[in-house]
């Protein structure tokens, strides 16, 4: 009986901690998309130089989100944090069309990393809130990122805006969704 009841408590109350990456090139929003989730507002910060970690329980499921550097130097580091990867959020700016051969490049080797072989990828076309006439919408991501190609991945892309906060919560309920049916 008090195995019983001690496994029960253990399942109610103790929840396990879901890690998920935040990626992406230098200046795509990533610090911002997390301190806009976690904290619910903009937080000016400067270029990340390692990785920033914040705990967010999200309907009922605890993540413990960590936002690394993109910087050219900073993205071979990336690989050290890979094990226990639940998910990987690939933060893209949409405005960066000139870099998007960059973005896709890494997002192969993420891809192809045995660590990461069974995370979810959740790629977040940001700054969707500039001009239409000065950005990529998130099909025309997709196509430039080659996303229908990732076949035995589980992945979505949503347009996003760190700024407003546009698409962010709808992509937090695609990862709850995908880890509830696991």
């Amino acid at each position: 009986m008090g195995v019983t009841f001690s496994s029960l408590w253990g399942r109610l109350f103790t929840r396990k901690e879901t890690k998920v990456l935040i990626l992406g090139l230098d200046n795509a929003g990533k610090s911002t998309i997390l301190y806009r989730i976690t904290m619910g507002s903009v937080v000016a910060s400067a270029p990340t130089v390692g990785s920033n970690h914040e705990i967010y329980d999200y309907k009922g499921v605890r993540f413990g989100l960590i936002d690394i550097g993109g910087q050219t130097a900073l993205r071979s580091s990336w690989k050290q944090y890979f094990a226990g990867t639940t998910a990987i959020i690939l933060v893209i700016d949409s405005a960066d069309s000139g870099r998007m051969h960059l973005a896709k490049a890494e997002l192969q080797k993420i891809v192809q990393d045995e660590d990461l072989s069974s995370a979810l990828l959740l790629v977040l076309a940001n700054k969707q809130d500039l001009p239409a006439s000065s950005r990529m919408t998130p099909a025309q991501v997709s196509e430039a990122l080659g996303l229908t190609d990732l076949r035995e991945r589980e992945w979505q892309i949503m347009g996003c805006s760190a700024l407003t906060g546009l698409g962010l919560f709808e992509g937090m309920d695609w990862l709850v969704g995908k880890l509830e049916s696991r």
